[in-house]
């Protein structure tokens, strides 16, 4: 028998109430257990997320921010921070802040496709979250992945889409995240109205450039945040556009004042993020005569089986498999000669295929000379302070490790094959006494490296974005001292080729970080930097022809870096003027 003890008169209502029988809904129980909860959490004042976050030491201006965005945005921001400054780092302690105070489950990034699986990495190993890409074979095997998934990254290209679209705007979303919202200023393009349909507690639109022709595009994007904030559109350009000048505010302390309630913008100049400069060598390699003579008849290969294709079913996973072929050659030997002794065991292939494979395989396993390693082992001693050595393919990195560890040097390696304890154990030895890393860009992510200020890029990825996430190691907020990039180049390959058009076009490794995203923003929406590149190097007859295509190439790079450049003095003007001041 259960004995109840009443103290009080209500306690004795509680019991009146059960004999009669009237009893509040589940849902009423669930909404007072989860008030309590909130009762007894910290205030946003204390971020629960700084000792959840991993590997991460968020600057005083980006925990102001969290705040700011948490206290008085009500989660509802345009997060217009410059380029490199770390919009990312506050759009996942938010996060992670509403997801561990119970306040969001449901989390929907949308991202350019370049970036979809940055923000996976950085999800995961900065914040330890999760997050599933639209793109996975786990995520298209269900047939609404939408409502199955908690936390989705997608492109917002493919998120826009028809049947994708009514799957999307079907689910509600506790947090949207959109990086580079720029892309929205237009209220009628199909981006616009996705978000804006998109059914969300929280939203946070990350733009580093929110207007570029018009102020109507901040009137735009800050009425996806809060609708009505700045009027209708007619009224907005009435109050606050000078007529005649549509990049000319007027009633700018009334604006200021409005924009406040939705904006965050920090400056470099005003917070000395990433104070250091960064400078590049380029190391120009001549290749040994057998090296070259492989190079080139493989190149003939690729190019042909490129143009042609080896079976019109599999045009393009042969397509990708040449591509990788042309990228191991320019990396090492030992990169490219299992894949060539691999496809010409493949019977799928034609014979006389098998055949030439073959023959590329037993020319590779003959070059007798390395005069890429060579040069590495002449530049080592010569680079003062601990040094990365980055290639892009595990079989080049174990050749290296082996190589210098025959020349009696000590060395830390890093590396996708690793568990996650070696991995931390190899980082605490490149932090004490070994002043060498080798390492891949897989077995490098998420990882702390800026007590290193030297990398050596042994090969060239042909994406310009992975030359920057590589850089971005040692080149963060928090390094102290310059960074030095030392680029290996062989001559006439098709690495020195992209080097000669992001070093003498762009100036690419004298940017501020995150600057060359932005300039490549744009050529690449449609298409990746690599098989645009591929396409050239693919449709070349001769040298003379590859240099127009990539000169080419070249100036449409200068076009995208002017113009960015225009869009970011036009931003610092505006928005020095109407963005929130510090403390506000």
């Amino acid at each position: 028998m259960l004995s109840v003890v009443f103290h009080t008169a209500e306690d004795a209502q509680v019991l009146e109430r059960v004999k009669a029988g009237h009893f509040s809904r589940t849902s009423d129980f669930y909404l007072r257990q989860r008030a309590l909860q909130l009762s007894v959490s910290p205030g946003f004042e204390t971020l629960m997320s700084l000792q959840a976050a991993r590997h991460l030491q968020p600057l005083d201006y980006q925990l102001r921010t969290v705040r700011h965005v948490l206290m008085n945005l009500r989660g509802r921001a345009l997060l217009c921070d410059e380029v490199g400054m770390g919009k990312t780092v506050e759009a996942g302690l938010i996060t992670l802040e509403y997801i561990l105070r119970g306040l969001v489950r449901r989390v929907l990034v949308l991202s350019p496709p370049s970036l979809v699986e940055q923000w996976q990495e950085e999800m995961r190993s900065k914040f330890n979250l999760d997050f599933i890409v639209y793109d996975s074979a786990e995520f298209k095997a269900h047939p609404n992945p939408w409502a199955t998934f908690p936390r989705i990254i997608a492109s917002i290209d493919t998120a826009k889409r028809g049947s994708k679209q009514e799957q999307i705007l079907a689910v509600p979303y506790d947090l949207v995240i959109v990086d580079e919202a720029h892309h929205l200023k237009k209220q009628r393009s199909q981006a616009y109205q996705l978000v804006s349909q998109l059914k969300k507690k929280y939203i946070l639109l990350l733009t580093a450039t929110p207007v570029e022709n018009d102020l109507e595009e901040l009137f735009n994007l800050i009425t996806l945040l809060f609708p009505g904030q700045l009027e209708t559109a007619a009224s907005f350009k009435r109050k606050y556009i000078t007529r005649g000048d549509p990049l000319k505010p007027k009633n700018t302390e009334t604006l200021k004042q409005l924009i406040r309630e939705v904006m965050v913008r920090n400056r470099r100049s005003e917070t000395g993020a990433i104070a250091c400069r960064r400078s590049a060598d380029m190391i120009r390699i001549e290749l040994t005569p057998e090296e070259k003579a492989f190079y080139q008849r493989l190149t003939v290969f690729v190019r042909v089986s490129y143009r042609v294709g080896v079976d019109k079913d599999q045009t393009e996973v042969h397509a990708f498999v040449l591509k990788i072929l042309q990228r191991e050659a320019g990396s090492s030997i030992e990169a490219v000669l299992p894949t060539l002794k691999k496809m010409a065991a493949n019977q799928d292939y034609p014979e006389s295929l098998r055949g030439v494979l073959t023959v590329l395989a037993r020319q590779a396993g003959n070059v007798p000379r390395r005069a890429k390693v060579e040069t590495l082992l002449k530049l080592l001693p010569r680079i003062q302070g601990k040094v990365i050595i980055f290639t892009s393919f595990t079989e080049t990195q174990h050749y290296l490790v082996q190589t210098l560890r025959t020349h009696g040097l000590l060395m830390a390696e890093l590396h996708s094959g690793l568990r996650r304890q070696e991995k931390e154990e190899q980082v605490r030895l490149f932090a004490g006494d070994v002043d060498i890393l080798v390492s891949t860009e897989t077995g490098s992510e998420g990882r702390n490296l800026q007590f290193a200020n030297n990398i050596i890029n042994y090969d060239l990825p042909w994406n310009p974005m992975r030359i920057e996430q590589r850089i971005g190691r040692i080149h963060r907020i928090g390094q102290e001292r310059d960074v030095h990039i030392y680029n290996f180049s062989a001559v006439d390959t098709i690495e020195a080729h992209i080097l000669e058009i992001l070093d003498a076009k762009i100036n690419m490794f004298q940017l501020v970080v995150g600057e060359l995203d932005m300039i490549l923003g744009d050529l690449t929406e449609k298409r990746d930097f690599e098989d645009l590149i591929m396409d050239i190097w693919a449709r070349s007859d001769n040298d003379e022809s590859l240099k127009l295509e990539m000169e080419e190439l070249g100036d449409r790079l200068v076009v995208a870096r002017d113009h960015y450049l225009a869009v970011k003095e036009l931003d610092d003007r505006l928005l020095g003027e109407l963005a929130p001041e510090e403390g506000e």
